[in-house]
């Protein structure tokens, strides 16, 4: 310790505080110990000695005494008066547990082990662990002693699922998902084939576990019912669940009437052929497809042409890219190479029916509308800051507004009557501009449909934000390699309960192996050749603003 060191006595707001004073720091640091005591932002204290507290001026020049008295004067902004010293002890890194560790801000989630040939299934359990909802049911999923099919609990798929994502949350070590992988080939015999080539298990297709996987948690996690407390929904019919209302038409003079249905899907496929470039595309051909079965007005085999529109959107959807299909040539499973680009934000109100597009459109342009003033207010707020303004009380010069249109009157010196505008200061601006955004959000919210407002697992603006990707490496889904992008969740500010804003930046998955990529990364999976394509999208409802503004 400096032998120099001194105490003085700070009072502020009737209150002292003992200082340590080293004299070779300066001014600067001087506040920011009284910042740390106080509350009070460096820039908003007045420190009174001799003459006033400069940041740049050493302590030693000004020949403090020990207990001498100083007054400092100031208040904290609206952002730090609420500061408060946290109520738990600080715990540091090393003094956690395994599983406190896994658990704070930013760190790295565990990564999966492969068992032989189960990238597979690594990347579709991590994809599926970016879905919060999925978690928060699994963690309450009891699962009976023994089922309808007599199926022992564990062997119970979902209990697995439930199981192995409580371990991962706890470390971030690789976990081996054996018991999990052991009640999969249980229950589908397929995922335990053995390899014609080598020893060892064959590989899998990623999007087949995907599907095998949602259908068992489809059967077993049931949950409370929003609009009914006393009854349960399958969680993956509320959150995962689309629906399609379809018109089922004879191509054939003389053949039956059209047919219209509805049927539940919990994936969209994106149909890839000569003309595919964009998911866009691939969705179309997805949703129109030749049938070929026998007319009974006929009396003969004809051709069907089924059309489908989307009736329902669930929160999070699934858009399949069917890349595999059968070669005779060669009795296996080829892939198809084309490159097909993909959106980070997919709005799909075209591929809905007429009755939800109504609904739909205008929460969607309403949307489109807020983003437009958040963004033009937060490029104004940087022009401000990039010109030097302080943005407390000073003029709006480079952009001025007029309080009102009418000028002020006063006289010059020659007895002449001058007219005197008067301008906004830049936090009058931001008040306006916020007071306006918070407007437009609570009208974005009355647009919503009050029925389609109690579908708390719907999407209810036609738009999704993309969240997880499954990749495949290489030509045949026989072989090559899967892999995970999650992207990252932004962490929840522990002062206001509310997420923080996002990074931009993705987790990927590589069996055992995690690490942080950019969101360019994303934009090179789109396929053109035997490197990363993308399989599997997992797509989540953008998040809408409460009757009170705040977001989701």
């Amino acid at each position: 310790m400096n032998d120099y060191l001194r105490i003085v006595v700070v009072k502020h707001q009737g209150t002292k505080y003992n200082v340590e004073v080293d004299p070779e720091t300066t001014g600067e640091v001087f506040k920011f110990q009284l910042y740390s005591l106080t509350g009070v932002e460096p820039e908003r204290q007045k420190v009174m000695l001799r003459s006033m507290l400069k940041d740049d001026v050493p302590m030693s020049n000004y020949n403090l005494r020990p207990g001498q008295q100083i007054l400092m004067i100031g208040t904290p902004s609206s952002e730090g008066k609420d500061l408060v010293r946290p109520s738990e002890k600080v715990k540091f890194v090393e003094d956690m547990t395994e599983a406190e560790a896994a658990q704070q801000e930013g760190a790295i989630p565990a990564g999966l082990s492969n068992l032989g040939n189960t990238c597979y299934l690594n990347s579709t359990l991590q994809t599926l662990r970016a879905i919060p909802e999925l978690q928060d049911a699994l963690i309450k999923y009891e699962p009976q002693s023994a089922d309808a099919t007599g199926t022992l609990p564990q062997l119970d798929l979902t209990r697995q699922l439930r199981d192995t994502y409580k371990s991962m949350s706890q470390t971030q070590d690789a976990y081996v998902p054996h018991s999990f992988l052991t009640s999969l080939r249980n229950l589908y015999p397929q995922f335990g084939e053995r390899s014609r080539t080598g020893s060892g298990f064959a590989q899998q297709d990623a999007e087949e576990a995907w599907s095998q996987i949602l259908a068992q948690v489809r059967q077993k996690l049931r949950i409370k019912d929003a609009t009914d407390a006393t009854s349960n929904v399958s969680f993956i019919e509320k959150y995962m669940s689309g629906e399609l209302t379809s018109e089922l038409v004879c191509d054939e003079e003389g053949g039956e009437q059209p047919v219209v249905g509805k049927d539940a899907f919990l994936k969209l496929n994106c149909h890839i052929d000569a003309t595919t470039n964009h998911l866009r595309d691939g969705i179309v051909n997805g949703l129109k497809e030749k049938l070929e079965k026998r007319s009974e007005v006929l009396g003969r085999d004809a051709t069907y042409t089924k059309t489908s529109k989307i009736s329902r959107l669930p929160k999070y959807l699934t858009v399949h890219f069917v890349r595999f299909f059968w070669k005779r040539e060669t009795q296996k499973k080829a892939k198809i190479m084309r490159k097909v680009t993909f959106p980070h934000e997919l709005d799909v109100v075209e591929f809905c029916d007429d009755n939800l597009k109504k609904l739909l459109i205008p929460v969607r342009d309403k949307v489109r509308e807020v983003r437009k003033e958040e963004e033009d207010v937060e490029r104004a707020r940087k022009r401000r800051k990039r010109n030097g303004d302080s943005g407390d009380d000073v003029p709006e010069v480079t952009n001025p507004k007029k309080k009102d249109d009418k000028k002020e009157a006063g006289t010059s010196t020659d007895g002449d009557v001058e007219m005197a505008e008067t301008y906004k200061t830049d936090a009058e601006i931001d008040a306006e501009r916020a007071a306006q955004v918070l407007a437009m959000k609570k009208e974005l919210n009355a647009l919503i449909d009050p029925e389609l407002a109690k579908d708390d697992g719907a999407n209810q603006s036609g738009l999704y934000e993309l969240r997880g990707v499954v990749t495949h490496q290489g030509a045949s889904a026989d072989s090559g390699h899967y892999t995970a992008y999650v992207k990252k969740t932004a962490p929840v500010d522990p002062k206001t309960g509310k997420r923080k804003e996002e990074d931009g930046k993705w987790w990927w998955f590589n069996d055992d192996k995690v690490s942080e990529v950019t969101a360019d990364k994303i934009e090179g999976l789109a396929g053109g050749g035997e490197s990363h394509s993308a399989l599997i999208l997992l797509y989540k409802a953008i998040p809408l603003p409460t009757a009170e503004g705040t977001m989701e």
